[in-house]
């Protein structure tokens, strides 16, 4: 079991930058996909971004060239970094692991999970 913690979230203003990230405490996940996920009340997980292991990265159309994925020096950690936030961006984010070969896009195939950050983008 991995378990995901996720910080960072909060209320910005429209134009404003956030920086979340996700730890795995104890862990070393350079060698898995890493990914953000973000979901809203009554819709389904939207994919943000994703960071395989050779630091290939991939973004959901609506965050690319806003959002920048990143992993850290210490290898349990994976940023996400928020600019020109806008008041769609609001969601629930979410950090997760892949730990096999699988298309990184859609949300079941992911192993593991974390709780959650609020993000907030007020107009």
């Amino acid at each position: 079991q991995v378990e995901l913690v996720e910080s960072g979230g909060g209320l910005v203003q429209a134009g404003g930058s956030l920086t979340l990230s996700c730890v795995a405490p104890g862990r070393t996940v350079s060698n898995y996909y890493m990914s953000w996920f973000r979901q809203v009340p009554g819709k389904e997980r939207e994919f943000v971004a994703a960071v395989a292991w050779n630091n290939i990265t991939s973004y959901g159309e609506s965050v690319k060239d806003r959002f920048t994925i990143s992993r850290g020096n210490a290898k349990m950690t994976v940023f996400l970094q928020m600019n020109d936030l806008k008041p769609e961006d609001t969601a629930v984010y979410y950090c997760a692991a892949l730990v096999r070969l699988a298309p990184v896009k859609r949300p079941g195939n992911y192993d593991y999970w974390g709780q959650g950050t609020q993000v907030t983008v007020s107009s």
